[in-house]
């Protein structure tokens, strides 16, 4: 019988230390923008001199406080699709958009302006019934269809851009040195992150300064959202209210808790609304860290609307406010206007393509264990498997594989002959194929499959998912 008192140690208790992993708190542009967001500055449309072009429509955004001017720009595309992107206008160097993930660019539908002055812009399409009311001060966007606003952008005043900077010590005029970020104290600057951030041993350094973004929907009428995965959580979003976001960021977090809002190894900026007959979906291209706030106002039944002997009584639907925070990069987000789950599908499918169809050697069994130890560890398996008259496709080796954890190199005392270990399986129709954790950081300017082949891997055109060899993000 157990001694009384004694605390029971729950096996979900032992899943994962998040000490070693951050939560919203720990995250320096989640806290940047909670303390500006907070003092409510706005941002205002310059509407009188937007300009309507064939495939966008473009006009400034500028901050009351600040007064740097975005360039914010507004496509229709076919299928039933709203594009927004926002931008510096005048950028101290490129920001970073996310090159690889669309198909093609899309087809876009030319926008005609249907009403407007200085204050507000109605766009449409001309073809459906989707308007998109564009108010001025402060910014806001109202995506109507049917004359009733299912969608607004920015209604709740949380668009959020930093802009990039010139670094502190490069700053030799004294008009430089009166910046508002150069003017923060230096314990302000360490807590805030704004050049620097640190995590435990962890040192991140902003080159050009802090760059997050943020924006937010209210989708209106809609209680039921779902994705933005991976989360060991439920099925349907939950409010974030209690201060956990939802993080997308690439861990390898291989014990997790349930039911729990943290980020575990993939990340994918998807999420999709429902309610009786519309559903929507919200696509969020940044590849950088995001936290996703997610807040429902129920519905309530009346409201009044008028004061006096004959208050008109009027209901009120719920909405749901999602508030998206990333890093760096620019905002670009496509909404997927439906109206029905399918179409939400087939549009999402448009933009970044549909499932590749896996290679026939992955249909076979795989044989994996953490971690073959050398070559003759690989071998003697692989003759095990012949032994027992046992058929396998695939041998996998983890990360011990490597010279210091270092992805494309081989230790070379465990594995002096990796080609020769690789011709043993192919003679067999066998292969081997080793783990890229997805969480690896690649320089975009530098081809790893040059890398890959110079350090003893097979690896073949990866366009139509055919390798072997090697394994990273994306691939498999």
């Amino acid at each position: 019988m157990e001694a009384a008192g004694k605390e029971e140690i729950s096996v979900e208790d032992e899943a994962v230390d998040k000490n070693i992993f951050k939560d919203c708190n720990k995250i320096a542009f989640y806290r940047r923008q909670k303390q500006q967001l907070s003092r409510r500055s706005t941002y205002k449309a310059s509407l009188d001199s937007a300009t309507i072009g064939k495939d966008s429509t473009k006009f400034r955004i500028i901050n009351e406080t600040t007064k740097v001017p975005l360039l914010a720009e507004i496509y229709g595309i076919e299928g039933n699709i709203f594009r927004l992107k926002i931008n510096e206008e005048t950028p101290l160097k490129p920001r970073y958009e996310v090159p690889d993930v669309l198909t093609s660019k899309p087809s876009t539908v030319r926008l005609i302006s249907c009403a407007g002055d200085a204050d507000s812009l109605v766009l449409t399409d001309g073809k459906g019934d989707l308007k998109y009311h564009i108010t001025a001060n402060p910014f806001k966007i109202d995506l109507v269809s049917e004359e009733e606003v299912v969608m607004s952008i920015n209604s709740l005043g949380q668009l959020y851009f930093e802009h990039l900077q010139i670094p502190l010590e490069q700053r030799a005029t004294k008009e430089n040195k009166e910046d508002t970020s150069a003017d923060t104290s230096q314990e302000d600057q360490d807590d805030l992150g704004l050049w620097e951030e640190k995590f435990g041993k962890f040192v991140d350094i902003k080159v050009n300064g802090p760059a997050s973004i943020g924006l937010d929907f209210s989708l209106h009428g809609f209680e039921h959202l779902y994705g933005i995965p991976q989360h060991a959580d439920s099925h349907q979003l939950k409010n974030t209210s209690d201060g956990d976001a939802y993080r997308l960021y690439n861990l390898d977090v291989y014990g997790y808790k349930i039911y729990d809002k943290m980020g575990i190894y993939g990340s994918v900026p998807y999420l999709l609304a429902h309610k009786l007959g519309r559903t929507l979906g919200i696509f969020w291209l940044n590849a950088s860290e995001t936290l996703v706030e997610i807040n429902t106002e129920p519905a309530v039944k009346y409201t009044v609307t008028q004061m006096g002997p004959v208050a008109a009584k009027q209901k009120v639907r719920c909405r749901t406010d999602v508030h998206w925070m990333s890093e760096s990069g620019i905002i670009d987000v496509f909404l997927l206007m439906g109206p029905t789950p399918s179409d939400v599908f087939k549009q999402y499918s448009y933009l970044t393509g549909t499932q590749a169809m896996p290679p026939l050697f992955s249909l076979g069994y795989h044989q994996c264990r953490w971690n073959y130890e050398d070559e003759q560890d690989v071998k003697a398996v692989d003759a095990g498997f012949d032994e027992h008259d046992i058929p396998y496709d695939v041998m996998w080796l983890d990360i011990e594989h490597t010279e210091g954890k270092r992805y494309f190199t081989w230790d070379k005392k465990r594995f002096p002959n990796p080609r020769g270990m690789q011709e043993l399986l192919r003679s067999k129709n066998r292969k081997l194929v080793v783990i890229s954790d997805p969480h690896i950081k690649i320089d975009p300017d530098y081809s790893v499959y040059v890398k890959a082949k110079e350090q003893g891997f097979f690896v073949k055109n990866h366009e139509g998912g055919d390798f072997e060899g090697v394994c990273w993000p994306g691939i498999y």
